[in-house]
């Protein structure tokens, strides 16, 4: 499911600067954020972030264009102590990929002794194929091309471990997918599409279900503040809506972004701002202090702008310019993320995030119009969300695949957009307690800021988010074993070194794929 230019983030803020900027809404609740959003640059944050890079086709579907880009991405072997180990492939979304986070993720590779590996998504961060990013520029941003270029990173690198290890052509390492918000979703997609290049998939806050008028987004942010801390946000609406029409440029710039000349721009930020909140697990920062200001009888609209400008813009490092439409415009601007993620959303998955007709949070002015004349004046004529074709080609949440793990945070805005009941070879778990929001399997409590090792300790329930992480162990452990068959012949021959590495990390038995390998005959590969 990345500042406006965040659904986000699944998903606009960056490694940097926020968890999506970018999800995710991305660093903001109107795109996803994913991992990259991240205020936190601490070198603990990262496993690594040394660079590497390889070229990619620009146009997967065009048997005459030719041309490439540089594409960057970043490995970490230190748990890959056997060559013939997991791959565990983990996906960035849209935001700039700065380097491989020390999140949840990490504990899971060390428990199976995987090689982590991530390539960054294409147009985002340093992996652009244009320096200027027109309307016709971005026609090849989508995520049906970014499924291709995981394909083919996927057996780029695979080739280059085989020449690493000195093994033929044929073998193949156990690879499982990872991905969190709109990544998440490609997690999943990716295995709907190549489930021959993949034992399974962790789709996090996978958002897989393209939405035309997401009201169920504000739905959400009102159950999860609370029935007092709803009907505060909705009396704030409420002023904010009155005082826009009397003095838009006093209220504009009491919240700091008098800069913002459409309402709508405007509203869009104050929407964001606390949706955010309940989205990355931080209730509190929001709730008490206008619980406080209500029993205090001080001003509601004033300790909201506070709220804004020393937490959204100020803590997460929220940009007012990137909710900006002509900001949006700008085909070369600073930070490119909320430009490109917004044509994702203007020509594909749309999410638009809009007022319920009833017992609205945000303010009626966010509907389907303010939406269209975004896209339409941001891209121009012709760009539109086709939400019925994106669903008819994944699948929505009726996906039809197989070995796929769904998770989301019962606070989070985004889950609605993903699929939350089980089906055959598919589970799905929901992870219930008051800070559980977007991607806490892998990001812990709260998710923003960066917790090292997705530290779930202060979750108001870690017993729940331990519980489905046992979960997802034992679903990796599984399918990993059950990709185990003998193929064609390579000189590697798997070891049982894998036993020890992971009873050595706290896996309560040996790895069912271990065991299959056990049985494999010499110099049998791994599909």
């Amino acid at each position: 499911m990345v500042s406006r230019a965040g659904f986000a983030s699944l998903l606009g803020a960056s490694f940097l600067l926020l968890l999506l900027r970018g999800a995710e809404p991305l660093g903001f609740s109107h795109r996803p954020m994913t991992a990259g959003d991240e205020l936190s640059a601490a070198p603990s944050r990262y496993l690594t972030r040394e660079e590497r890079w390889m070229s990619q086709r620009l146009d997967h579907f065009s048997p005459t264009d030719h041309r490439q880009f540089n594409q960057r991405y970043f490995e970490f072997l230190d748990y890959h102590d056997d060559p013939t180990g997991p791959v565990f492939l983990r996906i960035c979304g849209e935001s700039s990929c700065d380097g491989l986070p020390n999140d949840y993720l990490a504990v899971i590779a060390k428990k199976f002794g995987a090689a982590v590996v991530t390539p960054e998504h294409r147009y985002y961060g340093k992996s652009s194929p244009f320096d200027s990013l027109t309307t016709d520029n971005l026609r090849f941003l989508s995520s049906k091309q970014a499924l291709f270029d995981l394909a083919v990173f996927r057996q780029y690198y695979q080739e280059k471990l085989n020449s690493q290890y000195n093994r033929s052509a044929g073998f193949d390492n156990p690879w499982f997918v990872f991905g969190v918000s709109y990544s998440g979703a490609l997690s999943a997609w990716f295995r709907l599409k190549f489930p021959h290049l993949t034992c399974g998939s962790l789709a996090s806050s996978g958002v897989v279900l393209a939405v035309y008028n997401f009201t169920d987004f504000d739905k959400q942010v009102g159950e999860s503040a609370g029935p007092q801390c709803k009907a505060a946000l909705q009396e704030i609406t409420r002023l904010v809506d009155e005082q826009l029409r009397l003095d838009s440029h006093s209220v504009k710039a009491l919240f700091g972004a008098d800069s913002l000349k459409n309402d709508g721009d405007f509203l869009f930020l104050l929407a964001d701002a606390a949706a955010t909140t309940f989205q990355y697990g931080n209730p509190d920062a929001l709730c008490s202090p206008l619980a406080n200001a209500k029993k205090k009888g001080e001003s509601l609209v004033e300790t909201y702008a506070h709220f804004v400008k020393d937490y959204f813009i100020k803590k997460l490092g929220t940009t007012v310019s990137s909710y900006d439409q002509e900001y949006l415009k700008e085909t070369t601007p600073d930070d490119s993320s909320s430009r490109l993620w917004w044509f994702q959303v203007c020509s594909e998955v749309a999410y638009f995030q809009v007022a319920p007709k009833n017992d609205s949070v945000r303010s009626a002015q966010l509907n389907t119009r303010y939406n269209l004349d975004l896209c339409k004046n941001v891209y121009g004529e012709g760009v539109y969300p086709d939400v019925f074709m994106t669903n008819l080609y994944y699948g929505g949440t009726s996906i039809a695949a197989s070995k796929i793990v769904f998770t989301n945070g019962s606070q989070d805005p985004w889950r609605h957009a993903s699929k939350q009941n089980s089906s055959e070879d598919m589970p799905s778990y929901i992870i219930k307690c008051s800070n559980c929001g977007h991607g806490t399997d892998l990001r812990g409590c709260p998710q923003l800021p960066f917790r090292i090792e997705g530290d779930s300790s202060n979750c108001t329930s870690p017993e729940a988010v331990n519980t489905v992480r046992k979960q997802i162990v034992k679903h990796i452990d599984l399918w990993l074993s059950q990709c185990h068959e003998p193929t064609r012949s390579g000189s590697g021959t798997p070891s049982h070194s894998m036993a020890k590495l992971c009873s050595d990390h706290e896996l309560p038995f040996t790895p069912l794929w271990l065991r299959e390998v056990a049985r494999l005959p010499s110099g049998s590969s791994h599909r």
